[in-house]
């Protein structure tokens, strides 16, 4: 009987906050966006926004806690994890609300990644939608009031985040404030990452295919190869069974003769009668 090994607290505590922590970031999202779209909305849906925020970034803050407390070597975990120290310190650091955006994003990222379930095409795509709609939204919220930005509107932001993302750059939308455009730095290197990661594994999928390819048929060859060696060593078997066959001549069949029947003699004590004689009878 085998005995399953125990996995470590940290991974059973990373796989049991994975689903939570992604559902308080879609939160995060919801009470991002609402104050932006709707600048109007009554003054408790604004607060109950800005304290959704706070609490999810405080979330991910104590999962970062709670990790480096179980980690069997804290300084290793603190090297190998300076995104996730970055996310948590920034918001502390100056109270923008642009900053808990980037932390969380970094924060949602980096457990995005950790998910085995998640596969790379779903984390690229989830990972594009996610910066388009929170770079359109800050870049949005930043240039909205500037005296001479031409971004007024979410279709405007939409689009200038995506020619951005694309590195296209038409031009008709750009940021002119100085933090509109440290996000559109941040959105042309996110874009260029993320299309270099989409051309890499589409280009490891055709790799992949034909080497699949490639191996079905080198498998065939060999298939065939060793049926032929088969065949081959079959037929000198035969061969060597069966031995030399001499040389067959042919040669006229031979007539069965018929052969004479001898004539019984006649008894020695039975005489001849001679001619005239009378027989007698017997007694």
């Amino acid at each position: 009987m085998s005995v399953k090994k125990e996995r470590p607290p940290k991974v059973r505590w990373e796989e049991r906050t994975q689903t939570p922590l992604l559902v308080l970031a879609v939160a995060f999202g919801i009470a991002y966006a609402v104050p932006i779209v709707a600048p109007g909305a009554e003054p408790w849906v604004l607060r109950l926004c800005h304290y959704v925020e706070w609490a999810v970034w405080g979330a991910f803050a104590l999962d970062y806690l709670v990790r480096l407390l179980l980690a069997s070597s804290r300084w290793a975990f603190v090297r190998s994890h300076p995104l996730d120290l970055l996310a948590v310190l920034l918001p502390l650091v100056q109270p923008l609300r642009l900053l808990r955006v980037v932390s969380t994003l970094l924060l949602v990222g980096r457990r995005a990644r950790m998910a085995p379930q998640i596969t790379l095409t779903t984390y690229v795509a989830g990972a594009v939608t996610g910066l388009m709609m929170f770079g359109s939204l800050a870049v949005l919220h930043v240039e909205r009031d500037a005296p001479d930005g031409n971004i007024k509107t979410l279709g405007d932001a939409v689009w200038w985040s995506f020619t951005t993302m694309t590195t296209v750059g038409y031009g008709d939308h750009a940021p002119k404030t100085g933090l509109g455009r440290v996000l559109a730095v941040g959105l042309m290197l996110s874009g260029i990452a993320l299309l270099g990661v989409v051309t890499a594994n589409i280009a490891a999928w055709f790799i992949a295919r034909f080497e699949r390819d490639d191996a079905v048929e080198r498998r065939q060859t060999e298939l065939l190869e060793a049926l032929t060696r088969e065949v081959r060593e079959l037929r000198a078997e035969v061969a060597r069974l069966a031995g030399p066959v001499p040389p067959q001549t042919t040669a006229p069949e031979a007539v069965p003769q018929a052969v004479p029947q001898a004539v019984p003699e006649p008894a020695p004590d039975a005489a001849a009668p001679e001619p005239g004689a009378a027989i007698a009878p017997r007694a």
